[in-house]
C-alpha cells in the first residue's frame, strides 16, 4: 500500500518537472494548435458535407414532388372523406330493406360511435406516437432516405395512420419513393389542416377488414362490427375491439370467414394477432394488466355469427330493378349538371353508356338513401302466394346450349309468372313478383319480359279510342262472322275461339265474351286516325313500325311485346278518368348527408275523356260479371268494382289478366320464357283459369295486410256528359216504329254528344221477298205478287257499317229473319219445265221441282186458277171433284207448260192418279197465258245464259302472327 503511494508521487513529480520544461511546453502547444486545427477542419468539412448532402437531399425531394399539386383544405377533405360507401334502400314509410350488392361493403359513422378500446387498440398496434407525431416519424424519413440511396429492394410502407390514409385516399398503393416523398408532404399539411380526431375517424372509416359472414368484403369499423360479431363498433367489448383492430395489416389472412360464408378451419392467424393487440394495449398502458389477462381468456369464436341473408339475396328481383332504376335516374342527373338532357342521352348510345357507367359507380361510392314505393308487407305476402300456388302447368322441354361445354343440352322450363299492382292516383308501384325462382331465372317477368299482351290490348287500342272518336258504344252493333282483311300485301282472316261465330253483336257483349272479329272491325275503322298514338301516350316503349299499321295489332299481336309494368299501366288510365300517370318505383334519393338529389315528380298525360274512360271501365266490368274472368267471383275473398280484361296470346303462348279498381291496377302474365303453348288442362283448370286463380290469390294476399287499399269502399263514379238512350238493338241507332215493331229496342250508356239522336234508324226498309227452301231472297219487279211477302229488308247502309265489306258470307248474319240485301235467287234465264202431278182421294200432290229460281206453283181446274202455291209451302192440294194441272213459276215471274192432268173424286181414274204421276200432254186448249208481271212494272226480259256464282276468294294465314284463338273462352 505504502509502495503505491511512493510511485503515485514519484511519477506525478515527474509530470509536473516535464511540464515545466521549456521544450516540452513547445511541443505541447505545437500539438495542440494540430488537433484543433484539423478538429476545426473537421467541423467545417462535416459542417459544408451535410449542408451539400441536406441540398442534394432537399434537391432530390423536390424533384419527387414537384408535380404534386398544393392541395387546399377543401380538396383534401373532399379526397380524404371520398371513400366507397354502400347505398341502402328502403320499402315504402322508411322500412329499412338492406344494402346495394358492392364489392366492398361500408357504412360509415363518427368517431363517437366507436367503442373507445377500439380506438385504443388501432392506435396501439398501428401508430403508437399518433398523438405526438405531425404526420410523420424522422427515423421512418431516414429509413426511407437510407434504402432509396443503398437501392434497397425493399422500400417501406406508410408507418403511421395519416400517412396509410393518404395512401388509402390520396396516393396510390405504388411502392416507390416518389409516392413515399408525396405522403410524407401531404401527410405534414394533413396535420396543418384536421384534428386527429378527424383524422382517425377517416382511418377507422377507411381501412378494409376482411370478409363477413355473409362472405362479402367489408371496410370500415361499423361494417367489420356488424359483419363479424352482429353489433354496432360503440358496443365491441375488448377482445372484440383487439381482433377488429388487428385485421388491417392483412385483412384476408387473418379475417375469420371465407367467401363461401363459412368459418375458416384454421382461425389461428388471427387469433393469434388478437393477443398480439392486446399486449400493445397493454404496454402502452391502455388497458390493465387484470384486463389484459381476462381479454387473453375471451373465447372470442364463439362471437362470431352465422351468415344473414341479405338484401339481394332475400329480394333480390326488387334489389336489381332498385338498382337499376337508381342508376337511370342518376346517369340522367350527373348528364344535366353536364348540361345535357335526358333527350340527348336517348339520341347517343355511347353518351348514354358513358353516364350509366358514372351513375353505377357513384351508387356504389357514395352511399346513397334510396326510398323505394314497395309496401314490404304486401310483397311479402305476394311472394308467398306465389310459392303456395300450384296450378301453373307442366314444365316442358327445351334444348339450350352449355355455356361452358358449347353442346347443345335439354333443360325444364317452368311456366312462369310476373306481375305487378299499381296505385291508380300516384302510380307508386305498390308491389310485385318478378318471377317464380330467381336463382334458376334472373328475368324480372314485371318489368323487363316483352310479350304479346292478347286481347288486353282491345281496351287500350281499340274499345277505348272507337269509343273517344265517337266510332263506337257500348250498343254498337257489329257483325261477328268470317272476314278477310287486307294485311300487308295479303288476306288475313282472324277467328274467334273454336271458329264459332255469333253474327249480330254489340260492342258490350264482344268486348266481354272477347269476340276477336267486332274488335277488329271496329279497328278498321279507326285505324286512319293513328290510335297506336294512344298507347304511346300511356308509356308503351317497344312499339315497332310495323305495329303501327298492322290489323292484328287490335288483337294484341306486337312485334316486340309489352311489359306487365307498361300493361298494367296504361289500365290505369281509365281509373284515372283518362290521365296517365306514369309509374315509379323510386320515391326519393338522398345523400349520406341528407340531402335530396331526386324526388319523384309525376306529370298527367290527358289520353282519353273521363266519359270514353268510364265507358270502357263499364264494358270491361261484364267480363268479370258474365264474361270470360267470370269464375273470378268465387275466388276473390272481397268485393270491389272491379273492372279488366283477359288475353291469350298466339298458339296460347301467353295469358293475361289485368283489372283495375278504384284504387288500384293489377295484372299478371303466366307464360314459358321461350315462348310454347300453354297446356289445355292441368290438374282440371284450363290455362285461363289458372292465370285468373293466381291472380285472385295474389290480390288475396294484399287485402290480407292492406285491405283498404286493394278493396275501396267507393265504386267508379260516372262523369257527366255521359247518357243513357234506347237504341235499336240490330243497328245502334234511335229506333224506328220498324225496330219497335220488331222488338228489337235495349238501352245503354252513350256519351252525349255522340247519341245517335240525330241518325234515325235506317237498317229496315219495307220490301218483297220470295223464300225457297227456307231461305229469304229479294224480289225481282217481275216476281208475282202472288209468291212473295211483304216484309223487313236491311238497308245497304247499315250492312257497311257493320262491316259487310269484309265479310266472306253476309247471307250468315240471320238478322232475325230479316232479309240481307244482294241475297237474290239467280233467275236461269229459261221459261221452267212442267211439273208432274198426282191425286189420293181429294187431294192433288207433287215433287219439288228440279230448277233452283222456281218460287211457286199455280193450281188450276176447268182452265181457271183455283191456287198458288209457293216454294216453302206444302206442295199439295185439296180440291172438289174435278180435273186439275199445275204450273211452275220462277223469279222473273215465267211460267211453265201445264202439268200432266190429275182428277179428284167420281171422275178420277185410279190408274191415272198414282202418288208422283208421270207428265202428260196438256190440251192446247187449256194452256195458261203467262201471269202478268206486277202492275208497274216491265215485262221479263229475254232469257239470258244463268251467270256462274263467283267463288270465294282464297285466304292466307295472319302476316304476322294469328291473334288471341282463344278468346271465346279467355
Amino acid at each position: 500500500m505504502k509502495n503505491n503511494d511512493r510511485i503515485s508521487r514519484s511519477i506525478w513529480k515527474r509530470l509536473k518537472d516535464s511540464l515545466r520544461d521549456v521544450k516540452t511546453r513547445r511541443y505541447a502547444r505545437i500539438t495542440y494548435g494540430v488537433f484543433w486545427n484539423l478538429t476545426l477542419l473537421t467541423i467545417v468539412i462535416t459542417i459544408v458535407g451535410a449542408a451539400f448532402a441536406g441540398g442534394v437531399g432537399a434537391g432530390y425531394f423536390a424533384s419527387l414532388v414537384k408535380d404534386e399539386p398544393i392541395r387546399s383544405h377543401s380538396e383534401l377533405k373532399k379526397n380524404i372523406y371520398n371513400y366507397e360507401e354502400t347505398s341502402e334502400i328502403y320499402f315504402a314509410d322508411n322500412v329499412f330493406l338492406g344494402k346495394l350488392q358492392s364489392d366492398l361493403e361500408r357504412d360509415e359513422i363518427t368517431l363517437d360511435q366507436v367503442s373507445k378500446h377500439l380506438t385504443n387498440a388501432v392506435i396501439a398496434t398501428e401508430d403508437e406516437y399518433f398523438y405526438e407525431h405531425d404526420g410523420v416519424v424522422p427515423k421512418a424519413i431516414l429509413r426511407a432516405l437510407f434504402q432509396e440511396v443503398t437501392n434497397s429492394s425493399n422500400a417501406s410502407g406508410g408507418s403511421t395512420l395519416t400517412q396509410q390514409l393518404l395512401k388509402n385516399q390520396v396516393l396510390t398503393n405504388e411502392v416507390s419513393f416518389s409516392r413515399k416523398a408525396k405522403e410524407i408532404l401531404l401527410a405534414l399539411r394533413v396535420e396543418k389542416f384536421f384534428e386527429k380526431e378527424e383524422i382517425l375517424e377517416a382511418y377507422l372509416n377507411v381501412s378494409t377488414f376482411g370478409r363477413n359472414s355473409s362472405g362479402h368484403n367489408i371496410a370500415g369499423v361499423q361494417s367489420a362490427a356488424q359483419g363479424i360479431f352482429g353489433k354496432d363498433a360503440k358496443d365491441l367489448n375488448l377482445p372484440q375491439s383487439a381482433f377488429i383492430a388487428g385485421l388491417p395489416q392483412s385483412p384476408f389472412g387473418y379475417t375469420p370467414f371465407t367467401k363461401e360464408k363459412t368459418i375458416k378451419k384454421n382461425l389461428e392467424p388471427g387469433l393469434t394477432r388478437m393477443k398480439t393487440v392486446l399486449n400493445r394495449m397493454y404496454q402502452g398502458s391502455y388497458i390493465a394488466k387484470a384486463e389484459y389477462e381476462e381479454a387473453l381468456k375471451y373465447d372470442i369464436v364463439k362471437d362470431f355469427i352465422p351468415p344473414r341473408e341479405v338484401a339481394v339475396e332475400k329480394y333480390p328481383w326488387l334489389t336489381f330493378e332498385v338498382e337499376k332504376r337508381a342508376i337511370d335516374i342518376l346517369s340522367i342527373k350527373l348528364a344535366e349538371q353536364d348540361g345535357y338532357e335526358a333527350i340527348d342521352l336517348k339520341k347517343d348510345s355511347g353518351l348514354n353508356d358513358q353516364y350509366l357507367a358514372l351513375a353505377r359507380k357513384n351508387l356504389r361510392q357514395n352511399g346513397y338513401k334510396i326510398y323505394t314505393t314497395i309496401d314490404q308487407k304486401v310483397y311479402d305476402e305476394m311472394q308467398k302466394a306465389k310459392d303456395a300456388y300450384q296450378y301453373y302447368g307442366p314444365s316442358k322441354s327445351e334444348e339450350v346450349i352449355d355455356p361452358e361445354t358449347k353442346k347443345t343440352k335439354v333443360v325444364q322450363e317452368p311456366v312462369e309468372l310476373g306481375a305487378m299492382m299499381i296505385e291508380n292516383k300516384t302510380g307508386r308501384i305498390i308491389s310485385f313478383v318478378g318471377g317464380r325462382d330467381h336463382e334458376r331465372e334472373q328475368t324480372n317477368h314485371a318489368t323487363s319480359s316483352l310479350r304479346p299482351n292478347g286481347s288486353t290490348m282491345k281496351p287500350l287500342l281499340v274499345y277505348a279510342p272507337a269509343i273517344e272518336l265517337g266510332k263506337a258504344a257500348p250498343g254498337s252493333i257489329v257483325a261477328d262472322l268470317p272476314i278477310s282483311i287486307p294485311a300487308g300485301g295479303k288476306m288475313w282472316s282472324p277467328g274467334n275461339y273454336g271458329e264459332s261465330f255469333s253474327g249480330l253483336t254489340t260492342a258490350r257483349i264482344a268486348l266481354a265474351k272477347s269476340y276477336n272479329v267486332p274488335a277488329v272491325k271496329f279497328y278498321m275503322d279507326i285505324i286512319n286516325q293513328n290510335p297506336v298514338k294512344y298507347l304511346e301516350k300511356m308509356g308503351f316503349t317497344s312499339l315497332t313500325k310495323d305495329d303501327y299499321s298492322n290489323p292484328s295489332m287490335s288483337l294484341g299481336a306486337m312485334g316486340k311485346g309489352v311489359t306487365v309494368e307498361e300493361n298494367v299501366n296504361a289500365y290505369a288510365t281509365f281509373a284515372n278518368s283518362g290521365k296517365f300517370i306514369d309509374a315509379y318505383m323510386i320515391e326519393k334519393i338522398e345523400t349520406k348527408d341528407g340531402e335530396i338529389i331526386f324526388e319523384h315528380k309525376g306529370t298527367p298525360v290527358p289520353v282519353f275523356s273521363p266519359q270514353a274512360s268510364y265507358l270502357t271501365i263499364d264494358m270491361m266490368r261484364d267480363v268479370i260479371s258474365n264474361g270470360t274472368a267470370v269464375s273470378l267471383r268465387n275466388r276473390l275473398k272481397f268485393q270491389s268494382d272491379w273492372a279488366g280484361k283477359t288475353g291469350t296470346g298466339n298458339k296460347y303462348q301467353d295469358a293475361w289478366f289485368v283489372a283495375t279498381n278504384p284504387n288500384v291496377t293489377f295484372g299478371t302474365w303466366i307464360g314459358y320464357d321461350t315462348p310454347k303453348s300453354l297446356k289445355g288442362t292441368y290438374k282440371g283448370l284450363e290455362y285461363n283459369k289458372r292465370n285468373l286463380y293466381i291472380w285472385a290469390d295474389l290480390v288475396n294476399a294484399a287485402y290480407k295486410v292492406k285491405p283498404d287499399l286493394v278493396d275501396p269502399k267507393e265504386r267508379f263514379e260516372m262523369p257527366g256528359g255521359i247518357v243513357r238512350r234506347s237504341y235499336c238493338s240490330i243497328s245502334g241507332s234511335v229506333p224506328t216504329d220498324a225496330c219497335f215493331k220488331a222488338g228489337l229496342v235495349e238501352t245503354d250508356l252513350f256519351i252525349a254528344k255522340f247519341t245517335p239522336k240525330n241518325n234515325m234508324d235506317n237498317s229496315f226498309t219495307s220490301a218483297r221477298y220470295v223464300e225457297v227452301g227456307g231461305k229469304k231472297y229479294r224480289a225481282l219487279p217481275s216476281t208475282p205478287d202472288e209468291f212473295s211477302s211483304v216484309g223487313f229488308m236491311v238497308s245497304p247502309e247499315f250492312l257497311e257499317q257493320i262491316g259487310s265489306k269484309y265479310m266472306k258470307d253476309p247471307e250468315k248474319l240471320g238478322l232475325g229473319g230479316k232479309m240481307v240485301p244482294g241475297a237474290s235467287l239467280n233467275d236461269n234465264g229459261k221459261t221452267p219445265s212442267s211439273p208432274s202431278i198426282g191425286s189420293s182421294g181429294s187431294s192433288i200432290s207433287w215433287g219439288t221441282h228440279p230448277e233452283g229460281d222456281v218460287i211457286g206453283y199455280r193450281v188450276y181446274s176447268g182452265g181457271k186458277r183455283v191456287a198458288s202455291i209457293k216454294a216453302g209451302a206444302s206442295r199439295t192440294f185439296k180440291g172438289r171433284n174435278g180435273s186439275y194441272y199445275v204450273t211452275a213459276v220462277d223469279i222473273a215471274g215465267r211460267e211453265s207448260a201445264p202439268s200432266n192432268k190429275a182428277v179428284i173424286g167420281q171422275a178420277a181414274n185410279p190408274a191415272s192418279t198414282p202418288a208422283q204421276p208421270k207428265q202428260e200432254s196438256t190440251p192446247k186448249t187449256e194452256t195458261p197465258k203467262p201471269a202478268d208481271p206486277k202492275p208497274g212494272t216491265s215485262k221479263p226480259a229475254e232469257p239470258k245464259p244463268a251467270e256462274p256464282e263467283p267463288e270465294p276468294e282464297p285466304t292466307t294465314p295472319e302476316p304476322t302472327e294469328p291473334a288471341d284463338p282463344a278468346q271465346g273462352t279467355n
